[in-house]
């Protein structure tokens, strides 16, 4: 079977509003290669400059669970619906392909937006039903939105070739030195390091100066040098700007991030960075993780005890004729 897309969820209330708000919801999925979660929101802004640059500039926080398993935990270091700049979940997800957060740019207060979200599992077996969970956070608005719709896709792809995990975030309090910070690699999830989101508490470039993986670096090397070697200092970065509508627009960074390619670094060890600072923040590192994905589905719940049924044993067991 080759590439199957699949409506698993729809509603109109978990969509970001004027109010700061958490939506938790789950629904059941069919079995199979599940290569990405697609994530659809349409809605209609109060005001265009409700959201001044790329939809998922509110979006605070995401998790989402596959039968009790988390695979993808993100946490935003920052999160402003007024931010006039590329997003820090838009730019995590096309750091892991190109065009994974996109958005129809109509330039006025209509949203359209798409998040591809990677997670490359098999899920269930024999035809089973398998869970999904889902956490989304969003910042308020300026004004109340109408016409939401918020949809949940899965692609499915048997020749997915990775599985692809979003571990839980470290965070670090730095100070206005050169320091080392470790960064906790979560236990029991098996593969190897594709790379780490860095992400500051502040839209600024000027916080943190330098960053240097320690066992890939002898030298600690520039914001600037990390974004060349990560492509995306030549125009890397796409996202959405109201003022040029009908078309995407570039950056060669977004400010107080950065995502490091790692290249398959083995998880044998916590990940340990030094970085200099020119004051005192909050940095949080988030750990992509991946490993081939396996041939057979899930491991399904099974019973460890027989239970044997004898009825004519039972009838005699319960009639008078043994007493």
């Amino acid at each position: 079977m080759g590439v199957r897309y699949v409506l698993v969820e729809s509603n109109s209330t978990d969509a970001p509003s004027s109010a700061a708000a958490t939506y938790n919801r789950g629904f059941n999925v069919p079995s199979g290669a599940c290569d990405e979660l697609i994530l659809r929101v349409t809605q209609t802004l109060n005001a265009a400059s409700d959201i001044s640059a790329d939809w998922p500039n509110v979006i605070s926080s995401l998790r989402v669970i596959c039968n009790g398993s988390t695979v993808w935990d993100y946490t935003g270091g920052y999160t402003s619906a007024t931010n006039n700049a590329p997003s820090p979940l838009g730019y995590l997800l096309n750091s892991m392909g190109r065009g994974r957060s996109v958005e129809l740019n109509t330039g006025d207060a209509t949203r359209e937006a798409y998040l591809r979200i990677p997670i490359g599992r098999n899920i269930g077996q024999n035809g089973g039903i398998s869970r999904i969970e889902y956490s989304i956070s969003y910042a308020a608005l300026a004004g109340a939105s109408s016409s939401n719709s918020v949809e949940w896709w899965i692609r499915y792809n048997p020749a997915v070739q990775t599985t692809t995990t979003l571990g839980a975030a470290t965070t670090f309090n730095y100070s206005n030195t050169q320091q080392q910070c470790v960064m906790r690699v979560p236990a029991g999830v098996p593969g190897t390091l594709a790379g780490v989101y860095l992400q500051n508490d502040a839209a600024n470039d000027t916080d943190l100066t330098s960053v240097r993986i320690v066992s890939q670096s002898d030298f600690t090397m520039s914001q600037t040098n990390w974004r060349m070697l990560n492509g995306d200092l030549y125009n890397g970065v796409e996202y959405m700007e109201p003022a040029t509508a009908g078309q995407l627009s570039f950056a060669q960074g977004v400010a107080g991030c950065i995502f490091i390619p790692l290249y398959g670094l083995s998880m044998a060890d916590d990940l340990r960075l030094q970085i200099t600072a020119t004051t005192a923040g909050t940095l949080s590192l988030t750990p992509v993780i991946t490993s081939p994905i396996t041939g057979k589905g899930e491991t399904m719940q099974v019973q460890t005890q027989p239970v044997p049924t004898n009825i004519a044993k039972s009838v005699l067991a319960d009639s008078a004729a043994q007493v």
